[in-house]
């Protein structure tokens, strides 16, 4: 007979946690599926209307700030494992108002370690992100973040992700509650809110605006397509090791120019739509980590070439562009 377990998402009306959500309902027939989110500005309930008919899932409306209600809604649920995507994410809002970032991501987090721990959860996982290790040179591309780097975090939204790791960490150490990290590099796919880069650029192609690029375009994202993020969030679950970090990267590194202006070749747009505009504060130069220890360990690696998965990606924005516009007005 197989045991029913219960996994918690947070954040799960998200980009990265609603791929996720997804991805458990379809692989993981043993797991009921719980997703909390506050359904703040970046979340949209509709991205749920597939999962809400599955009889295994259930969703909450809550913020992880509440500490009675997420503590209410751990004694009602019980889950055994808990994933948190909920944060804020967005530099540049985090530079015009860092407030909101340090009390979600930072203060958010202890409130479901503390529900984690008073409940006794077999694993709580910090889903993370390459930005706590600052950035690095553009002329060394011989040049990796491993877990082993040195966190540096260069905006108030990285930083605020580099205290919730810490403090998960810590956790670990003093209460034993079984925590892992994980650090993505950029993920893209499908249902990613459109103020990031990608569907910006697609969003703004279809409506002839113009493309606005910070500073040169020249500074390098490494790139991991949002399925082959979720499988490494469930390799780490099933086959990480508690109080470890795990690097989850795609080895795609593309300046931010070379993504433009393939997506105006994909969309048969002109160039002339590209506008250069002032480069935001304290802009990170390069990312790129090293995922060896995941492949190692946990026997992950990206599958999905570049090419084929932004190619997948705008396929899919242009076939869901009420989505994208239900996005736009919120």
């Amino acid at each position: 007979m197989v045991v029913m377990k219960k996994i918690l998402v947070t954040g799960g009306a998200g980009f990265i946690g609603s791929n996720f959500i997804y991805m458990l309902l379809s692989h993981r027939p043993q797991f009921d599926v719980v997703c909390v989110d506050a359904l703040t500005y970046a979340a949209n309930i509709h991205t749920l209307d597939e999962a809400v008919k599955n009889p295994r899932f259930r969703f909450y409306k809550a913020d992880i700030r509440d500490r009675e209600r997420i503590s209410c809604i751990f004694k009602e649920e019980k889950p055994d494992t808990v994933v948190n995507f909920a944060a804020e994410t967005h530099v540049d809002r985090s530079i015009n108002d860092p407030e909101v970032f340090l009390q979600t991501n930072i203060l958010g987090t202890e409130v479901l370690m503390d529900a984690c721990t008073a409940l006794g959860v077999e694993r709580f996982h910090q889903v993370s992100t390459d930005e706590v290790y600052g950035d690095l040179p553009l002329d060394r591309a011989d040049l990796f973040f491993t877990e082993e780097s040195p966190i540096q975090p260069s905006s108030p939204y990285s930083a605020s992700k580099a205290a919730a790791d810490l403090l998960a960490l810590s956790y670990f150490r003093t209460y034993g509650l079984p925590v892992s990290v994980s650090r993505c590099s950029n993920n893209y796919g499908p249902y990613q809110f459109p103020e990031k880069l990608i569907p910006l650029m697609i969003n703004n192609c279809l409506q002839d605006k113009k493309l606005p690029v910070y500073g040169n375009g020249l500074n390098v994202r490494d790139w991991l397509y949002v399925e082959d993020h979720c499988k490494g969030i469930l390799a780490v679950l099933e086959k990480g090791r508690p109080g470890e970090v795990y690097n989850l990267g795609g080895h795609n590194e593309k300046t931010n120019i070379e993504i433009v202006k393939l997506i105006l070749r994909f969309l048969g747009k002109s160039e002339d739509l590209i506008e250069y505009v002032p480069d935001r504060k304290g802009h990170d130069l390069r990312y790129a980590i090293d995922p060896k220890k995941a492949m190692r360990d946990l026997q992950w690696r990206p599958e999905t070439p570049f090419d084929e998965g932004i190619e997948r990606t705008i396929s899919w924005y242009l076939a869901h562009r009420d989505w994208m516009n239900e996005c736009a007005s919120l």
